[in-house]
Order: structure tokens, then sequence, then C-alpha cells
């Protein structure tokens, strides 16, 4: 009697389609090369289909091997689910917490909320990846991560958002370069901004400040972080447009940059993300109030 289809051995081939190497497939599942080859074995005998082609140079999933790749990972995330409603049981505040955050609101909102994050979950253990928007949302619908802090103008197809505040900009350029008169929408026509290089959704937030306006980035200079992007501006190398919650959480401090507000920018909508599915609502719905709370603190609190 041939063995009926494991969990595991769904891993296996996700792994593997994932990896697109048997070597790296075992790592990611933690089983040794032989291991995992005879559960793939296993599988393609129980379906009497073969999923994956193995040569000696390379490793290809057929067409139907990848769809079934795809409905594992689905499968897979619905069983992960299941074990972490068992396990949180009657308190789903305990436990282990994957938060993503993209890099332009990441340290500045979430190091100022832990505290208060700790004190309301003393069970929950927070652990905290930065990158990209694209990577973040891709990692929640895969599992890897259980919640998301992002910003649109940017889509989050198939999970469940909360709009936590919306983040205006201020115009920064070097100290003295801005005069002392206000500066709008319209007085930025045609200009060319230093901003963060391509991929950081900072990018392309500030080129949708003003989606009415001819505004561009200046292609000679892309900074990889806030931080360097702001020191150019400091040298007078250009100007840009700095969210207004990095500046209320003191970015700027120490630095020959200065500040004008644009109230007429439209602003990035701060959002969290969680999948549907998850039995972790109510704590990330009360997280997010934490998150909000926290923001307005730091509106309120001088910077140093």
């Amino acid at each position: 009697m041939i063995p009926a289809i494991t969990l595991r051995q769904l891993g296996f081939l996700v792994a593997v389609a994932d990896e697109l190497n048997f070597s790296r497939a075992a790592e990611a599942c933690y089983v040794t090369q032989p291991t995992l080859s005879a559960g793939i074995k296993e599988l393609e005998t129980r379906l009497g289909v073969v999923l994956i082609e193995r040569t000696k140079r390379s490793v290809l999933l057929t067409p139907l091997g990848q769809e079934l790749a795809q409905r594992a990972r689905a499968l897979l995330l619905d069983a992960g689910e299941i074990e972490k409603l068992a396990a949180s049981g009657a308190n789903p505040e305990q436990g282990d917490l994957r938060l993503g955050a993209i890099p332009t609101i990441g340290p500045f909102l979430i190091p100022k909320a832990l505290p208060l994050i700790r004190r309301t979950f003393p069970q929950l253990r927070l652990y905290l990846r930065e990158a990209m928007t694209e990577q973040l949302l891709a990692g929640l619908h895969a599992g890897r991560l259980d919640l998301v802090l992002f910003a649109q103008p940017f889509e989050a197809e198939g999970l469940e958002t909360l709009h936590l505040f919306d983040d205006g900009y201020h115009l920064a350029a070097q100290a003295g370069a801005l005069g002392n008169g206000a500066v709008d929408g319209p007085q930025l026509q045609g200009v060319r901004l230093m901003l963060l290089e391509k991929g950081h959704c900072l990018q392309r937030h500030a080129l949708q400040a003003f989606p009415d306006l001819d505004i561009e980035q200046d292609e000679s200079f892309a900074a990889s972080s806030l931080a360097t992007l702001i020191s150019m501006v400091s040298e007078g190398l250009g100007i840009t447009l700095l969210p207004d919650l990095s500046i209320d959480a003191g970015v700027l401090a120490g630095q020959e940059v200065a500040i004008t507000p644009l109230a007429d920018a439209c602003p990035r909508r701060v959002m969290l993300a969680w999948r549907p599915s998850t039995s972790r609502q109510q704590v990330f719905e009360h997280i997010g109030k934490i998150l909000q709370t926290t923001r307005e603190a730091i509106r309120s609190e001088p910077v140093k």
C-alpha cells in the first residue's frame, strides 16, 4: 500500500521550487539531501507523475510540478495557521510574531512603540525584519512574516489592512537655501529631486507627492539610505522631500539642513497588513492602535 501524501513531502517540494537546488532545499528543510530526495521520490510515486526534472547541471520543476508547488504552498500556510491557532489556545497573545517594516518607517516608529507592545503583550516575542515593500508583502503571503508595516500608494492584494496614519512631507535643502518664504507644490514644477535609489518605496512615494506636476528624480544621484540622502542635501548637492515621521523622530539632528512644510503634497498612507486567515487579528489591531498612539507621541515630543 502506497502511503498518503504528507505535509513534509509537500514542504520538500516547495523548498525545491524555491531554491532549484537539492542541497540548499535540504538545508532550508533542516534535513539531509538524501532524506529530501527520498521524500520527493515518494511524493512522485504516490502521485504517479514526474514533478522535478533533474540533470547534472540544473533542477527544474515540470509545469505540473510548478502548479502543485503553488498549491502545496497554500496548504502549508493553512497548516501553519492551524498550528498557531492550536498553540495559542485561549491566549493568542503569546508566541512568536514576525513583523516586517520598510526602512523609511520601521526605524522611526517601531523602537519607540516596542516598550508599550511588550508591556501590553508580555508573552509575545517580536522579531523585526526590514526590507522593501515587495519583499515584505511576498513574505507575508508566503507565511515568512505575520505582520507588515508599509505605506501606500502600494497595493496589498489579498491581505487585510489597517490604515494607521497619513505621513506628509517637508521640502529639505541645505541650510539657508530655502529663504523665509513658504513653498507650495506649483513652485516645484520642473524641479529635479535627489531621492533614494529605485526599489525604495519612498522614491516612488516622493514622485507621487504631486501627481499633477512634472517632478523628476535627479538621475545623477540616488541614495541607498535616508541618512546618505540627508548628508548629500546638507552638502548643498540638491533638494529632496522628507517624510514628516522621520523629521519628527529627529532624523535631521546635527545636520545643516533646512526644511519647509508642503501642505498640498499627497501624503503616503502608513498601513498595517496581515493575512485574512490569521488567528491573531485582534492582537494585530491592538498593535495598530499602539503604533497610532506612538506616532502621536513622536509628533508632540520635542526633538533632541
